[in-house]
């Protein structure tokens, strides 16, 4: 197990773990294989040019910083930079790839108290931006947006508020209104986490719900959303009508106090869903019921080295179309975890832990010929790139970087 050779940071006392990155993420599954980093890992098959689209917060970052990939050793070669979004932390492409949006993690849009999403349009030429219009998320400062399997509601979690908001989608791909926000509570988790390594001081968000990431099921039925300061995944049904939620019957599964439930992605069978816990740097594999919308922990494991001690903040989560692999993105370790898969019951194993070679990895995300990962390092500034071994699901760095300020999610298309 390759080791991190990295120095752990610890933040000033009583700097917010979010403020201070700021200062120094079946037919439904048919139309979203390029929204790669907390889905599935995806490989698209055919030629063309690979597009990559990186967002990246503006006090570093210009907007949405636009390459393309060199299929052959996965040099990113710099195009154009979208500007005129603020904070664009999180990107989503529409099933038909002919839109792209964008959640904007900010909490003042038009003067109020806000955030917004950006519905942009992609030229299927050369995959060129243009801005289409902007509208609340419906909530503060979204962190994670996706589009349903349709590609008639765009969901932002809203990070700042703990709020889930729904945004329907006009027929041009503009975004029309929020058809519905619902506001998540109850009991907050502990700090530090119960399952936390030893010595850990990672204190993230349980002074309040905080609403991580909202998307829905393999199969368009519910809409699951992560929410760090309850240590809950929430399940809502969608009206696809009005575009508003109802809880399920089971409307939540509670993960350990205080783990901090950030980002999840299901297994390719799309009966095992895996739950990425921030502060506890555990991941929770847990058995998928499609038809009931309930979700069941069947095991938990760290994703950070047997006797490891300090603090660490998960960050991704992905799980490969074959369904053998997980990977997991550590910061402070500065690491992905690679885990594999039992596609008979689900039961997953710790395989190889590679450093990311940066500092603080808050993103990643495997192209569509399956061969490259990149990773995006919030406080050194850049990407890092690593060939894929199919078999093994093993990770060898390329010796590429590609400098970008404050990287926040990177997706891929193929035009």
């Amino acid at each position: 197990m390759q080791q991190p050779q990295t120095q752990l940071t610890k933040p000033d006392s009583g700097i917010a773990r979010r403020s201070f990155l700021r200062t120094t993420a079946t037919a439904a599954f048919a139309g979203v294989a390029a929204n790669f980093g907390t889905r599935r890992l995806a490989a698209q098959g055919g030629p063309g040019t690979i597009m990559a689209y990186i967002g990246a917060y503006t006090d570093r970052g210009k907007g949405i910083h636009m390459f393309t990939v060199d299929q052959n050793d996965g040099t990113l070669t710099p195009t154009k930079v979208l500007t005129g979004l603020p904070n664009p932390s999180s990107l989503y492409f529409h099933p038909s790839r002919k839109y792209l949006y964008a959640g904007n993690e900010i909490s003042n849009f038009q003067g109020g108290r806000d955030g917004s999403v950006t519905a942009i349009g992609v030229d299927p030429a050369n995959g060129e931006l243009k801005i289409l219009n902007v509208i609340s998320s419906g909530g503060r400062g979204p962190a994670h947006v996706s589009v349903d399997p349709t590609g008639k509601y765009v969901f932002a979690a809203n990070y700042g508020s703990g709020s889930v908001g729904v945004l329907s989608i006009r027929d041009d791909g503009s975004l029309d209104k929020v058809t519905d926000s619902q506001q998540i509570s109850g009991p907050l988790g502990r700090n530090p986490a119960q399952d936390a390594p030893p010595g850990s001081f990672a204190i993230s968000g349980h002074d309040a719900p905080h609403a991580h990431m909202a998307q829905m099921d393999p199969f368009g039925r519910f809409l699951l959303v992560s929410d760090l300061g309850t240590d809950r995944i929430y399940i809502y049904k969608l009206d696809y009508g009005s575009g508003v939620l109802t809880p399920n019957a089971t409307p939540f599964v509670q993960a350990t106090n205080g783990a901090g439930p950030r980002h999840f992605a299901f297994h390719a069978s799309g009966r095992y869903l895996f739950s990425l816990n921030e502060e506890a740097s555990t991941l929770d594999v847990m058995r998928w019921d499609p038809g009931a919308g309930e979700a069941t922990i069947q095991q938990t494991i760290s994703t950070l080295p047997k006797g490891y001690e300090g603090t660490n903040y998960t960050s991704e989560i992905a799980a490969t179309s074959d369904g053998r692999f997980v990977y997991c993105a550590n910061r402070l370790h500065d690491s992905i975890a690679l885990f594999s898969v039992d596609p008979v019951n689900g039961s997953t194993k710790l395989v190889d832990i590679v450093w990311t070679r940066g500092s603080y990895p808050r993103n990643f995300a495997i192209d569509p010929s399956g061969n490259f990962m990149y990773v995006l390092h919030s406080r050194s500034d850049n990407v890092t790139s690593f060939k894929v071994d199919r078999a093994s699901g093993t990770l060898t760095f390329t010796g590429k970087f590609t400098g970008v300020g404050n990287p926040s999610e990177i997706r891929f298309l193929r035009l």
